[in-house]
């Protein structure tokens, strides 16, 4: 069913732990980095004053202090069903996303660039989506390769030929990025299928002011708490035409997802029903919702599962979760589903190689954000290049999240090595490489104090007739040492993310 905050995985060199200590001062004076940029003691250009003013006031605590309040916020997040669910482990369903209380910052300069680039990458995937369910002009110009897209498992062909509102085809979009030893910020993935994780963005922040007011006092921030209000007006933007007062559900499988809490927060954030496919019914090709008062119309539906489950009639006729009818009623054009269907196409690992292409062929600009450089193992020269290079590369499956099925060749064995050669032999189309990149750190509270730890940011776009980005985004933060995973269901934890105000 997707819908994790597991979307990605990060990949770096290795922490240097000998390194001398860049600071002195109460709790950084044991803060050993200076082998990777971090997020909090490095600068592109002379030190800001609110950031020095937070190291100050984070360096004048005590470690036992900051581990109480730690704990108290641990016991608020438990105690308010902020969870999610692992389940591999049999006796530990829910478990709380560890929160880190050393908040990760961006001047507000870094977060214009972050925007933009964001906006910039939304925009193209949108007009991509577009041409490939209806002139697919981009494939005729073999600026993408068409196999790659119409051989795609997430290409739907019920898509071709429908105008979906808007055009809008990817209306909520993370995108996860990392930063290198320059500070640059570097696209690793797009997430625009059901990205979750944008309920810790706004309970981090909210948790990070109540226990830590002493800290943030003062330090003029961009808000968070208008997400909710963002999204529900963004899909009655996109709800069907004629429609007034537009209805916008938010339909969830089920509690017994691994998302499931923040499925509930949203739809109290928006305003807008929590619905279960068994909760709609068609009727003459339109949707209603079911109430104590009788059937209520749907015009805008924020799914929280894949394509899949969604329609029993169009896709796996063994599902539960969906509504019967659904596709007939959104080809008829009297239902909006958020994000639509197809949208897999776009936030494939190898597709992604072709973004910057992508870019440039409909917007006539270069990319704002980067991408990680990628070979795409399809293709010869990107297969040759792996299998030569692999001991150095990280590569991975194009369709596979959460850090599962890859291989970091710095770090792997010469039989895991020759294995994975095999396999990327026998289905190159399935995978593509990188380099490994040296990822920025930010102090992170561990059991000896402050120390780096590796992190990424999933900014989080809204797009109805135009896009906004959420000020900030999830910092997901690999929590043990030497670590490359920041993903929640492998150990990783988050941090909230602080947007300066000006």
């Amino acid at each position: 069913m997707g819908d994790s905050a597991d979307e990605s995985v990060t990949h770096h060199g290795t922490q240097n732990a000998a390194s001398p200590p860049q600071h002195r001062e109460g709790l950084f004076s044991g803060y050993l980095n200076d082998a990777f940029f971090c997020e909090l003691t490095n600068s592109g250009g002379p030190p800001d004053p609110r950031i020095l003013q937070l190291r100050e006031r984070l360096g004048a605590l005590e470690l036992g202090d900051l581990r109480n309040r730690a704990a108290n916020a641990e016991r608020e997040l438990y105690n308010l069903g902020i969870t999610f669910t692992v389940y591999s482990e049999r006796n530990s369903i829910d478990r709380i996303l560890p929160f880190d209380l050393v908040p990760r910052v961006l001047t507000n300069p870094e977060w214009r660039h972050v925007e933009a680039g964001v906006r910039q990458r939304v925009t193209a995937l949108n007009m991509f989506l577009w041409d490939i369910y209806h002139d697919q002009a981009i494939l005729k110009d073999d600026v993408v390769p068409r196999e790659l897209v119409v051989g795609n498992a997430n290409y739907c062909p019920q898509m071709i030929g429908l105008d979906v509102p808007g055009k809008t085809y990817v209306h909520v979009s993370g995108t996860d990025l990392v930063r290198d030893d320059d500070g640059t910020f570097l696209v690793l993935e797009d997430n625009a299928r059901t990205p979750s994780g944008v309920s810790y963005v706004i309970e981090n922040r909210h948790t990070m002011l109540r226990v830590m007011p002493d800290v943030a006092a003062g330090i003029d921030l961009l808000p968070v708490d208008d997400y909710g209000v963002q999204l529900q007006k963004a899909l009655a933007e996109v709800a069907p035409e004629g429609v007034d007062d537009p209805q916008v559900v938010l339909l969830s499988p089920g509690i017994y997802n691994s998302a499931y809490f923040e499925h509930v927060f949203l739809a109290r954030e928006m305003g807008v029903p929590l619905v279960e496919g068994q909760d709609l019914t068609i009727e003459n090709d339109k949707v209603y919702m079911r109430t104590t008062a009788g059937l209520r119309p749907v015009h805008s539906i924020y799914r929280r599962l894949n394509d899949e489950f969604l329609d029993p009639d169009a896709f796996n006729p063994s599902s539960m979760l969906g509504v019967p009818g659904l596709v007939s009623a959104y080809r008829k054009g009297n239902i909006t589903i958020a994000n639509a269907l197809g949208t897999g196409v776009a936030d494939d690992k190898a597709v992604y190689a072709y973004l910057p292409r992508i870019i440039r062929y409909y917007l006539s600009e270069e990319p704002i954000l980067k991408n990680v450089e990628t070979h795409i193992c399809a293709e010869p020269e990107g297969l040759a290049y792996t299998l030569a290079n692999l001991e150095n590369l990280v590569a991975k499956p194009v369709g596979e999240s959460g850090g599962y099925g890859l291989i970091i060749g710095p770090h792997a064995t010469r039989e895991e090595l020759a294995e994975f050669r095999t396999k990327l032999r026998a289905d190159p189309a399935n995978y593509i490489s990188q380099p490994v990149v040296r990822l920025s750190v930010s102090p992170t509270l561990c059991e000896t104090g402050l120390e780096p730890r590796h992190v990424d940011l999933r900014p989080f776009a809204v797009t109805g007739r135009s896009t906004w980005v959420l000020p900030g985004g999830l910092s997901r933060v690999a929590l043990k040492r030497g670590s490359l995973v920041v993903n929640s269901s492998q150990g990783g934890g988050s941090k909230d993310t602080w947007v300066l105000a000006s």
